[in-house]
């Protein structure tokens, strides 16, 4: 974890001077995006309708199921798709970047590239952080999306909610600040996990069995981190009573 603060520090230095390998940063904005964009809609589908069944099916015993649309956007957008995107991301770059790098450092290619005074973190780590910061928000966005329609679909033909009923919920619970917070969230899990995985790269050793041991650290490392930074960044942005609900009556 040291080895990981102190390139998180590096990296804000060489970012402040401006040092950005564009096309490197584009390749891995690719293999960040558009590479994981099906896996992450396709957990957030079924993550709405399941949320949807649990919630809707209490609410509507209550006499509440004008309700269901409305936390279920905002649990979506203040947590479960920041969190469930960067857990997807995580496991599927966070791996790949360690493994990446990690073979690169155990045959001596990051050592050539020092000899030929190429800095391995503006080639290498820079574009992956830049890459998972910009890449992570968009994915969350199209996340809570379409984990609404996984919603909506559930409460409409297995609750009989109907979707104007299930839409004016949503937009009377969730603001803009919402939205904000979880972009803010996105942001930060796509710099831990990148930052992360560059850092058990760059300190792999070992050989063929060091990489498989990185990579499964900066995975893991990457959980645990975005679930207790979770937490703090949580706590931060919605401190004191909560008033969504409150609005709506």
């Amino acid at each position: 974890m040291l080895a990981a603060i102190f390139l998180g520090g590096q990296v804000i230095i060489h970012l402040v001077k401006g040092k950005i390998n564009w096309r490197n940063t584009l390749d891995q904005m690719a293999a960040v995006g558009p590479d994981s964009l099906f896996i992450a809609l396709l957990t957030a589908v079924f993550v709405g309708a399941v949320f949807t069944i649990q919630v809707a099916r209490e609410f509507i015993n209550f006499g509440a199921g004008n309700l269901v649309g409305g936390v279920l956007a905002v649990a979506l957008t203040r947590e479960l798709s920041p969190v469930l995107t960067a857990v997807v991301l995580a496991g599927r770059v966070g791996s790949a970047f360690a493994a990446e790098i990690g073979t690169m450092r155990v045959t001596e290619q990051i050592d050539a590239m020092l000899i030929l005074r190429t800095d391995p973190i503006d080639y290498l780590v820079i574009p992956r952080v830049l890459a998972c910061c910009l890449m992570l928000p968009i994915l969350t966005l199209l996340s809570l999306v379409t984990g609404m329609v996984g919603g909506l679909i559930i409460a409409t033909t297995i609750y009989s909610i109907s979707d104007s009923v299930f839409l004016d919920s949503v937009r009377n619970l969730v603001g803009v600040g919402d939205i904000v917070s979880a972009m803010v969230k996105a942001c930060c899990f796509g710099l831990l996990i990148a930052v992360i995985g560059c850092s058990w790269g760059l300190t792999t050793t070992g050989g063929a069995k060091g990489v498989g041991q990185s990579t499964t650290t900066a995975v893991v490392t990457a959980l645990l981190i975005i679930f207790i930074s979770n937490f703090f960044l949580s706590w931060l942005m919605f401190q004191g009573t909560g008033s969504a609900l409150l609005q709506k009556f």
